[in-house]
């Protein structure tokens, strides 16, 4: 898998350090609005940064942004997000910051009574991607991957050659794309690429997945519109229409949404998959993603209505559940 760079592993922090909790004077008779969405004084930006880099190891070339303290489900808290960032990349970390400024947890906030990756699987946006499986599956795994990366193309081989037919008809994948420019610098333009043969031809998307993980040796940044190229006409596909499309970058921007959403799902490395939700970092052998599925197959079956289905749009249809 691609390794997180060195500033990746300079994490995130929280904080505490804050001023001690003063007694407010009689509250005027009409508040100004600017008073009134002005941040706490028990909450001190600077102090929680201080305190943060100190706890996640983040150095002064590492630019961090402390977001206004929010309401959260944790009563007597409030949501703090604090995102690092280092050249092009960013992430993002959640603190629940107390009351009275003093106290911070660090992590994820879960409801018993819900799916434990409800949160994830909100964010994972599965329409009009590449996929292959049975639609409405009991599992679903959403892929981010980088064309250039040599852990990816390893993970892509063995679900090409396994998982459909280990699981011919519960499990559907899906594609997202998550090209890491600091690193591979043509995996950004292969993404565009991709999104253009996906756009003449949904099924010959997979065709270009497997062949350019097999030649990825073979392409650098100069070649790889070439070599491309002759690969679509190759296919009979149209390759007039493919060069408009990818000299324009006219899917730039979905390529960039993909990017935007793993972030946001804290995604920092390839490949990385999410399991019904579940995050699954680095390249799983194919043995261990086949125990996850198991377990998750298993859960279906046992959480009847309650499973919280995972990244699927549907329509309401009269008689279908």
């Amino acid at each position: 898998m691609t390794k997180p760079s060195r500033w990746v592993a300079l994490a995130l922090a929280a904080a505490t350090c804050f001023g001690q909790t003063q007694k407010s004077p009689a509250p005027a008779a009409k508040v100004p609005a600017a008073a009134r969405t002005a941040p706490s004084p028990t909450f001190d930006k600077a102090k929680f940064e201080a305190f943060v880099r100190h706890l996640l190891l983040w150095g002064p070339q590492i630019g961090v942004a402390v977001a206004e303290p929010q309401p959260s489900e944790m009563p007597g808290f409030r949501l703090v997000k604090v995102t690092g960032s280092y050249q092009k990349v960013s992430l993002d970390e959640i603190f629940y910051v107390s009351s009275d400024g003093r106290k911070i947890v660090r992590g994820t906030l879960f409801d018993i009574a819900k799916n434990p990756f409800a949160a994830e699987i909100a964010k994972l946006k599965t329409d009009l991607q590449p996929s292959f499986g049975t639609p409405g599956a009991p599992v679903v795994l959403v892929l981010f991957s980088d064309f250039q990366c040599a852990y990816c193309r390893e993970e892509a081989k063995q679900i090409r050659a396994n998982l459909i037919k280990t699981y011919p008809k519960e499990v559907r994948l899906y594609f997202k794309d998550f090209p890491i420019e600091q690193l591979h610098p043509w995996a950004k333009p292969a993404s565009i690429a991709g999104r253009c043969v996906f756009r003449q031809d949904a099924a010959a998307f997979w065709d270009y997945h497997d062949w350019i993980f097999d030649k990825q040796a073979e392409i650098t940044p100069e070649t790889l519109r070439t070599k491309v190229t002759e690969w679509v006409q190759g296919k009979g596909l149209d390759a007039g229409q493919f060069t408009a499309c990818f000299d324009n970058k006219s899917t730039l921007g979905e390529v960039e949404k993909s990017l935007a959403e793993g972030k946001e799902l804290r995604v920092s490395s390839t490949p990385t998959m999410f399991v019904n939700g579940r995050q699954i970092p680095g390249s799983v052998p194919f043995q261990q993603l086949k125990g996850i599925i198991d377990f998750e197959l298993e859960y279906a079956k046992t959480s009847g209505e309650n499973a919280e289905k995972c990244c699927e749009l549907t329509l309401p249809v009269p008689g279908k559940k």
